[in-house]
Formats: C-alpha cells, sequence, structure tokens
C-alpha cells in the first residue's frame, strides 16, 4: 500500500496532522475558558465558527450561515447547529441581512472579537517561538509554500466517487481479495 507515493508527501501528510495542535492546544482553551465572562463555556467548534465569521466579514462583508458552512467545508446543517452554539455562548449573534431580509446576517460579538484576538496571539507567540532561530528567510518562504498548499487544499473538493477511488488505493491488495472473495461476499447484506 502506498509504496508510489513520494516520501515528501507521507512527511507532509504527517505534519499537517500534527499542525492541528496549533487549534486544540490545551493551554489555549483552559485560558480562553478563564477569560470569558460570566462563567461561559468555549469549545474548540466555538473557536472555529468565530473564525470563521471574522474571515467571512473581512472578505464579503455579509456573514451569513451558509458561508460558514463554506469555510469551514462542512454541510450546511452541521454550520447552522454550530453556528446556533456559538450563539447561545454569546460569541456571535444574527440579524436580519442588511442586503437581503430572508437571509441571517452573523458578526462577532463583544466577547467573541475578545475570543479572537486572544487566540490569534496566541497562536502567534507560539508560532514565533516555534520559528524563532529560523532565519526571516525561511520563515518567509515557509509562509509561502503553506499558503500555497493551504490554498490549494481549500480549492480541492473530493466527490464521493473519487473517495470511494482513493480507499480503494489505499486499501491494500490482500484486504480487497478479503472483501470480494465468495465467502465474504454470501454473508452480506444486499450482496449481488
Amino acid at each position: 500500500m502506498g509504496t508510489d507515493i513520494d516520501p515528501s508527501v507521507a512527511e507532509i501528510e504527517q505534519a499537517a496532522f500534527q499542525l492541528r495542535r496549533l487549534w486544540v492546544k490545551p493551554q489555549l482553551l483552559r485560558r480562553l475558558r478563564e477569560s470569558c465572562e460570566n462563567g461561559r463555556s468555549i469549545q474548540l467548534s466555538n473557536l472555529m465558527v468565530i473564525y470563521a465569521v471574522a474571515r467571512q466579514g473581512e472578505e464579503r462583508g455579509d456573514v451569513t450561515v451558509g458561508a460558514v458552512a463554506e469555510l469551514l467545508d462542512v454541510d450546511p446543517s452541521t454550520a447552522s447547529r454550530l453556528v446556533g452554539h456559538a450563539i447561545d455562548a454569546g460569541f456571535v449573534s444574527r440579524r436580519a441581512s442588511p442586503v437581503d431580509a430572508r437571509r441571517a446576517h452573523l458578526q462577532l460579538t463583544d466577547a467573541g472579537r475578545r475570543i479572537k484576538l486572544m487566540a490569534d496571539e496566541f497562536r502567534r507567540h507560539f508560532i514565533g517561538r516555534l520559528v524563532a532561530d529560523w532565519t526571516p528567510d525561511e520563515r518567509s518562504q515557509f509562509a509561502r509554500l503553506l499558503r500555497r498548499f493551504s490554498e490549494a487544499a481549500a480549492g480541492v473538493s473530493i466527490d464521493e466517487e473519487e473517495a470511494g477511488r482513493l480507499l480503494e488505493a489505499a486499501t491494500p491488495a490482500a484486504d480487497r481479495s478479503h472483501e470480494t472473495s465468495p465467502e465474504v461476499t454470501r454473508h452480506r447484506p444486499n450482496a449481488s
């Protein structure tokens, strides 16, 4: 499995997985919870919605649940639920859109803006420490390549058929032959 994959692709995959830690540092969420007024709780999903609303507001001005779904790459019903939680927590507010009264316009509350600023500062200081011994050229080159990588990732969607092909290619040959053996097929529900 995967023997024809460039080793650098495997390294990128592992590094990308590790990068999620920039968002889920326990210290960050703990400090944000301590900073929330009236004992509000903050979850990672709240932080994702805060980021999406802020970013969409900068780019589009009029932020809708659909725009949040698009940025977070989730379906609209999931985005609606996540936005609802952020509203309940007091980080996002909803009002009729000034562009189209049939749509809801989302914006950060004062608490949401404060949480975003704190999270941004935490991550920037943390990243600054990680690259402190890099040269300015190395930091610049890494930023450029990481931006290029993230834009490419955001610009590619994988449909169900393609996902099936990718998973099939990732499945070891021994597992594929086992799945299609008569013994296994006979016990599958709705087998043809």
